[in-house]
């Protein structure tokens, strides 16, 4: 549990390295450079030019700038790194997640300069990120594998035949993609071309690789991923289940560990195949095996990343593994130091991506702006908070949206999703729009408390969108009668209300009693922003297509319902939310 919260714990470490260069930004950076200090690593931070004040570089020891801001010319400038690492005398490099954690190329030259990359060797990552490669692999190791077509589908005039031959719905996916860039569902013969075309487009943007493969469209499935760890020797492990069923356009939202749904035969079944995986390319560092799980627990093989993943965290309270320093100590060379009868499920974690996102459209579409306030929740026992920001931190344009992870702990599920409440209602966030109302509607839904959940959550129990929280009749009295507590006793609607607490108008946070039950509010005057987006014309005529926005490297399509009467912007222009793109008659 003390891990599983990032607090120090008393232990001696093997000798590792004297200087890790942490090849990332953000949150995961300062995980990594957490782990260092307790092992008693020195660290190195690589930053853009705009990052220069970011959290991540006053934690390290010492930071390089690799260049401007857009990620192309420093985060995934390897010339950069590398001199970077020459300049400090790193003996190894931890790529975090994103960027370039998944590269090949990246590995092979740490490896040519006598470097150590913290991650599987370069076949591993070659094998499993080629997602072709990768679904023939695990169909040797007996794996269970989707049904589909195992080659590169090279237009999408082809791309209507396999379809057609697999039977509709299928997934049109980036054969070197991730993070639900890529990806789409098509239903018919008309989407597929349509989703060939920007699975290929958004695949080229974020991958630098337009390859494409189609397999059959499992529908209402639950996403379970199992967290493996393996060593130079041979030794593989498997440490349970994350269910990741609470996505919107194939991101996840919301994590649990362990998962409702698996029961202990359908688990071990899951965690041999992803470790026969692991061994059947020779892998070794911490990776996780995705799975689509149907209603009747049949489970296929979707993915699996050769990093460490986003929501790592909940993996660690409940097995008491702290998965950065596993990763550290492979690399290293040292043998796991478990068994696969050591790794415990105890207790139950979940986790909330807290984004700069507006979840009132699209479940939450990218904001940006200056954090005014701030106010991580931390004071509350069993919450730990993932984040790489602080109170004056920009959320920019140039990078992913995420504020931090939030992540409870609890010797049940209830009591998990107890703190999580509390902890969303603790949490102070200002100058920028953020998803928790969405979170905090998600972990209360009756479907979700239950574990009645799939990949449709979300549209299925909000079909027109997330519209936020309604207020019952007797919340709006209480809302109310808080208000007007601050000055005077009041009635409403003809019922006494009892509010009561330490008035402190300074503070972010009010907590509270009404009629006997204790409430955390916040009081604020809200101001939000709104986020910048990309966007390229293409058509203006009737019923077509007339502009494609790009927003973190996601490509949406607009399409008139009536004939254009004027365009207000050119491509590549950088608008705001409320521009003025186009104009219908």
């Amino acid at each position: 549990q003390n891990r599983c919260l990032n607090r120090p714990v008393p232990f001696s470490f093997p000798q590792t390295f004297d200087k890790i260069l942490i090849a990332n930004r953000g949150e995961i950076a300062c995980r990594v450079i957490k782990t260092c200090k307790k092992m008693g690593i020195k660290t190195v931070a690589v930053h853009s030019d705009v990052d220069s004040s970011a959290v991540h570089v006053k934690m390290a020891d010492e930071a390089v700038c690799v260049g401007p801001a857009p990620t192309s010319k420093s985060y995934l400038n390897m010339d950069a790194i590398m001199n970077a690492i020459k300049q400090t005398g790193a003996q190894a490099v931890h790529p975090g997640y994103g960027f370039l954690s998944e590269n090949k190329e990246f590995a092979k030259r740490l490896e040519a300069e006598g470097v150590t990359f913290i991650g599987p060797d370069t076949h591993a990552i070659q094998a499993m990120g080629d997602k072709i490669e990768s679904k023939l692999i695990a169909k040797a190791a007996k794996v269970n594998t989707i049904p589909g077509f195992d080659g590169v589908v090279k237009d999408a005039e082809e791309a209507v035949k396999i379809a057609g031959e697999i039977g509709y719905p299928v997934m049109i996916k980036a054969s070197a993609g991730g993070g639900g860039k890529g990806m789409r569902i098509a239903w018919n013969d008309e989407e597929t071309r349509e989703g060939f075309r920007f699975s290929s487009q958004e695949a080229a943007s974020s991958f630098g690789d337009d390859r494409l493969l189609i397999e059959k469209f499992i529908d209402n499935p639950r996403h379970i991923e199992i967290q493996v760890l393996a060593d130079k020797h041979g030794n593989a492990l498997w440490l349970n289940e994350r269910e990741c069923s609470i996505q919107r356009r194939n991101q996840k939202v919301v994590e649990e560990a362990p998962s409702t749904f698996l029961d202990p035969d359908t688990r071990r079944a899951m965690g041999e195949q992803a470790v026969s995986l692991a061994k059947a390319v020779k892998y070794s560092s911490a990776g996780t095996v995705e799975f689509l799980v149907d209603t009747k627990k049949n489970f296929y093989f979707l993915e699996m990343n050769t990093r460490l993943q986003v929501e790592h965290p909940i993996t660690e309270c409940i097995t008491g593994l702290d998965l950065v320093q596993q990763m550290i100590l492979i690399a290293k060379g040292y043998k796991l130091q478990q068994k696969q009868s050591d790794i415990p499920i105890n207790g139950w974690a979940i986790e909330s991506r807290v984004y700069a996102e507006d979840p009132y459209k699209s479940f939450g579409l990218p904001s940006i702006g200056r954090l005014s306030q701030y106010q991580e929740p931390l004071d509350l026992p069993n919450v730990r908070v993932d984040s790489g920001i602080q109170e004056g931190s920009d959320i920019s344009i140039y990078y992913d949206p995420m504020i931090s992870k939030l992540v409870t702990y609890g010797k049940t599920r209830e009591e998990a999703l107890k703190k999580m409440e509390e902890a969303l209602d603790n949490y102070v966030i200002r100058g920028v729009t953020h998803n928790i109302p969405l979170l905090r509607e998600i972990i209360v839904h009756p479907r979700f408390v239950s574990g009645d959940i799939s990949t449709k959550f979300l549209p299925e129990v909000y079909p027109d969108g997330f519209k936020g929280h309604m207020l019952t009749a007797g919340e709006r009295r209480e809302l109310l009668a808080t208000a007007a507590a601050l000055y005077v006793a009041v009635e409403i609607d003809g019922e006494k209300v009892e509010v009561s607490g330490e008035w402190n108008l300074a503070s972010a946070l009010l907590p509270i009693t009404i009629n006997g039950k204790h409430r955390n509010l916040q009081c604020s005057l809200w101001n939000s922003c709104c986020g910048l987006l990309f966007f390229g014309i293409l058509k203006v005529a009737e019923g077509q297509e007339i502009c494609v926005i790009e927003a973190m490297k996601m490509q949406n399509s607009m399409t008139a319902a009536k004939t254009v009467k004027s365009v207000h912007c050119k491509a590549g222009d950088t608008v705001g939310e409320g521009d003025l793109l186009v104009e219908l008659e």
